[in-house]
């Protein structure tokens, strides 16, 4: 059963490894912030994966918990932030400048 979590695992990691692509070249803000937001959750999803392997489920997934609410918290500050600083740029007001 170890082997199945494994490969779960390295699929998420490639996933992981193409969002970078994205949090780096994303061509507006918004991209980047969504790109490392799912980072995040796939963050989540690697760290239940490790407890499942570890057979300690309850210790992984209360880490887990406490990761997600940091990643959705930091995300809606980061948001409320540029929000008072004023709208963002969409991709087509950024190709028409």
């Amino acid at each position: 059963m170890h082997e199945v979590y494994l490969v779960i695992a390295i699929s998420v990691l490639i996933g992981v490894l193409v969002l970078l692509k994205r949090v780096i070249s994303g061509p507006t803000l918004m991209d980047r912030i969504l790109a490392v937001n799912v980072i995040g959750t796939k963050t989540i999803v690697l760290l239940a994966l490790v407890g499942f392997m570890a057979e300690r489920p309850g210790f992984f997934l209360d880490i887990a918990l406490a990761y997600a609410l940091i990643n959705f918290i930091a995300t809606i500050a980061i948001l409320k932030y540029l929000e008072a600083r004023g709208r963002p740029k969409t991709a087509d007001e950024e190709d028409d400048a």
